[in-house]
């Protein structure tokens, strides 16, 4: 059997002016990637792809070991999906979508879901149509979890939240993490909420992989010096993966800071990285 929850080799997608380009990481099972890069990289694509949802040119995609054009219910039961918008009729109260869940899912609890809604502050009998942005993605979150599924696919499940919320969200995540069974994986442009719970950072840019790391060594290994025009200088141009110059300092994101020692360096964070790379691309 398979170490990994989700497994793409070599996913490509060609549209009119945009194409995902030969794909490829894995989720390991037990933990949480994150999936970064810019508006239009390509994340909520290859997520649609991930469960079936777009049809793709070539590659291969396991999901929980099965392809997900042609997966068992069993096996769809398993995994909890939340969108960037609400995928539920909007006519429809929280408390009336209990039955239809319960109807759908063999797995479905009822307690779970009440005690998540009351958690997030949800009324049970308002239409979804009047749901604000953050409370559409409260009430996914709340349903996806409520069928206990193995794996979670997220797709900007903090979209429109407050930070109070946002760690609420995490929080809940980080519970779900605890049985070793259970992966994530997290489509997030705000990438400070990785650095909480994430094992993995996936980066996309313009349809391609940048790079795939886990998370503690990639905050270990990436910084940013901050130099002089003259300290610049000294820099190896193979070394520099992202200029910032300034009007009296210039800033670099570098992978090889040991090698310039008396230049101030600086841990560099998630957003740091992605924004640099997407800089000099």
């Amino acid at each position: 059997m398979s170490e990994n929850s989700i497994e793409i080799n070599g996913l490509s997608r060609r549209f009119n002016q945009f194409a995902l380009q030969n794909i490829s990481f894995n989720v390991p099972k037990g933990s949480v990637v994150g999936f970064i890069g810019e508006n239009g990289a390509g994340k909520s694509t290859t997520i649609r792809a991930v469960l079936g949802l777009l049809k793709k040119d070539s590659g291969e995609i396991k999901v929980l070991g099965e392809d997900p054009y042609n997966m068992k219910s069993d096996t769809k039961e398993k995994i909890g999906v939340v969108f960037d918008s609400i995928p539920f009729p909007p006519s429809l109260t929280a408390f009336q979508l209990d039955k239809v869940f319960n109807g759908i899912y063999k797995s479905w609890c009822s307690k779970d879901y009440f005690e998540y809604l009351n958690k997030f502050g949800l009324p049970l009998r308002s239409k979804l149509s009047t749901f604000s942005k953050g409370m559409e993605m409260r009430f996914s979150i709340a349903a996806a979890l409520s069928h206990k599924p193995e794996l979670l696919v997220l797709d900007e499940p903090t979209g429109g939240l407050d930070p109070v919320m946002r760690n609420e969200i995490l929080d809940l995540l980080l519970d779900f993490m605890q049985d070793e069974k259970h992966s994530v994986l997290m489509s997030t442009h705000i990438t400070s909420d990785l650095e909480h719970i994430a094992d993995y950072i996936c980066f996309i840019h313009n349809g391609q992989i940048v790079f795939f790391e886990e998370r503690n060594e990639m905050i270990e290994k990436y910084h940013i010096l901050k130099c002089t025009d003259q300290q610049l200088d000294a820099v190896d141009k193979e070394d520099i993966i992202g200029l910032r110059k300034g009007k009296f300092s210039n800033e670099i994101l570098t992978a090889c800071s040991d090698k310039y020692p008396d230049i101030t360096a600086d841990k560099a964070s998630i957003e740091d990285i992605m924004v640099y790379y997407v800089k000099e691309a």
